[in-house]
């Protein structure tokens, strides 16, 4: 049996868009070896898979993610028409609430924290109370591609601007320890290809539902225009580089008990097609280094 069997764990989930999909297969290597996660702080994608883990529906979103194929990426991003950023969010939003429920923070089983950036005076924001998605909305609101989020006044957007490894959300918890998910890691010397799997995603039974589902949340033709996401590639490369910055500050000011390192060019932000892929390294990943130092 694990010598860790029963630990206790805060769990923080970083922010860096597709790449956040190896947060589940962390989530799973855990859940295996007997770790107990009982908080959970995430920015962007981190609160994104941290809300829905503490929600329980870790499981549904999984077999959603890896079913998703790249045309429904597309059309999940409903195209806003002024210049606050590209997409309103609300699709995706509304396909995760159908697919979790719609439930508050102070419902879930562990307790959860979303960051977020306050963008008119320049703060972070930590969300623990209140609509799950709401939460999440605001942390993922990724400067130029997401509108920012509008709550109690305030115009809220991507934690990692200001805090891509919140860490400090956890200072009070009661856990054995603390597990870091960085996604600013060291770049690999060469970017993986991409792997093909042996059955597109397009041809299951799953994705046809999805795109089903998807095609009826379209309302008008003009939101389903279709655009070049690579024309933000260079926008978020540089996003990238401020959060790698952040974070190595951050990690060295509040050092967890461990942290996972994620190469920050494993994949670009909106590769989410690739899930299986980031799943599997993210449990790879911690296989590799949990038992090594803890």
């Amino acid at each position: 049996m694990n010598n860790q069997q029963g630990k206790t764990v805060s769990l923080v989930l970083g922010s860096g868009g597709a790449r956040g999909l190896a947060h589940i297969g962390i989530i799973h290597w855990l859940e295996e070896h007997g770790y107990q996660i009982r908080s959970i702080s995430g920015c962007s994608i981190g609160a994104l898979i941290g809300g829905i883990y503490a929600a329980g529906k870790l499981d549904e979103y999984e077999a959603w993610v890896r079913a998703i194929g790249r045309l429904d990426i597309i059309n999940l991003l409903d195209l806003s028409w002024n210049n606050s950023g590209l997409i309103k969010g609300d699709k995706i939003i509304e396909t995760l609430t159908e697919l979790v429920g719609d439930i508050n923070i102070e419902q879930l089983p562990i307790h959860f924290t979303a960051v977020a950036a306050n963008l008119d005076n320049n703060k972070e924001v930590w969300l623990d109370r209140g609509p799950l998605f709401d939460a999440i909305r605001a942390s993922i609101s990724l400067p130029l591609l997401f509108t920012p989020f509008e709550m109690n006044g305030d115009r809220l957007i991507d934690g990692g601007v200001l805090n891509p490894v919140p860490i400090a959300p956890t200072f009070s918890d009661q856990t054995d320890l603390t597990i870091a998910v960085n996604l600013s890691g060291e770049p690999m010397i060469e970017t993986p290809k991409e792997k093909k799997p042996d059955v597109s995603p397009e041809s299951l039974p799953l994705h046809q539902r999805i795109s089903s589902y998807i095609n009826d949340l379209t309302d008008s033709v003009s939101n389903r225009r279709s655009f070049d996401l690579d024309a933000y590639d260079i926008a978020h490369q540089a996003f990238d580089a401020m959060q790698t910055t952040i974070a190595r500050q951050k990690l060295a000011a509040y050092p967890p008990d461990l942290t996972i390192d994620i190469s920050r060019n494993i994949c670009s932000t909106l590769e989410f097609h690739r899930a299986a892929e980031m799943i599997e390294l993210g449990y790879n990943t911690a296989d590799r280094v949990i038992p090594q130092h803890i």
